[in-house]
């Protein structure tokens, strides 16, 4: 129940920021082989073809998918492990990521619509003028695809943004607990800021870094004009950029998601601390 006001903090917040980085990163991840390189030269492309406010391309989308996705996985994580604490005992490291990981891929599935609509209305500033879909809003957006493609076009990529929703669930809010809990018993350090701090900025470096892969392939499939199997797609993009492909938009997905994991915890942290005062609980 802490963890509600929060979670209406962070999605708002996220959405607010996302889609700057996230116009990026999704640049980067499908740009043509003479296209920009870099997350600064595309920057750099994004304003001067679209503008200031073509970083914030997809702005409702992404609202759409923090109010669905983020929601649903952090508020999932947190019921489970209220369940499975005790005064006595707290949830293993491997039973959180097992928590971690049905809370992500609950939110991957819940999220998936308004994450294809995030995708795309992201790209399309990138496409010719004749090929962009030209999506008024998310809800635009949404009645459209189901009009234009059938229902099942706001399930493309539903199993890789699945998967990527566990990994980044099990990397993000498991590592961040587990992370917090050796500071707390191997350090001497205190439950403090600078605590979750530490623990939060080593959560978002390990959760960037183990979804960048299966993130490059998810942008891939949401933003194809047709439906192409995932092996199919990794030997293409094998055999034109090698393994680098892992990798491609790590630095923006970085400064997107550090700050984010950072930011979340912090405020998780002293939400569930203002929450046990004001109910007289004990720390």
């Amino acid at each position: 129940m802490a963890s509600q006001g929060t979670l209406s903090f962070s999605s708002v917040e996220d959405a607010l920021r996302e889609p700057c980085t996230d116009g990026r990163q999704v640049r980067l991840q499908t740009r043509a082989p003479n296209g920009p390189k870099g997350m600064f030269g595309t920057f750099v492309h994004i304003l001067k073809q679209d503008g200031f406010l073509g970083l914030y391309s997809g702005l409702s989308a992404s609202l759409l998918r923090q109010l669905t996705y983020s929601t649903t996985r952090f508020g999932v994580y947190e019921e489970l492990k209220e369940v499975f604490t005790t005064s006595v005992t707290s949830p293993s490291f491997p039973t959180l990521i097992a928590m971690a990981s049905t809370s992500g891929f609950l939110g991957g599935v819940a999220g998936n619509p308004a994450d294809v609509l995030n995708v795309r209305m992201q790209h399309d500033a990138a496409l010719p003028a004749a090929d962009r879909r030209n999506y008024k809003n998310a809800i635009d957006g949404l009645i459209r695809m189901t009009r234009e493609e059938g229902w099942r076009s706001l399930f493309r990529g539903v199993w890789p943004n699945s998967v990527r929703a566990v990994l980044m669930t099990a990397s993000q809010l498991a590592s961040y607990d587990g992370f917090k809990r050796v500071l707390l018993t191997n350090t001497g350090m205190d439950d403090n800021l600078t605590t979750h701090f530490t623990a939060s900025f080593l959560a978002g470096f390990v959760a960037t870094t183990v979804c960048s892969p299966v993130d490059v392939i998810k942008t891939r499939i949401m933003s194809a004009k047709e439906s192409e199997g995932l092996a199919k797609l990794l030997v293409r993009i094998y055999k034109l950029e090698g393994v680098s492909w892992m990798f491609r938009g790590w630095v923006p997905s970085f400064i997107r998601l550090g700050p984010h994991t950072v930011v979340t915890f912090i405020f998780l942290e002293q939400h569930k601390k203002m929450y046990r005062h004001l109910k007289g609980f004990e720390d």
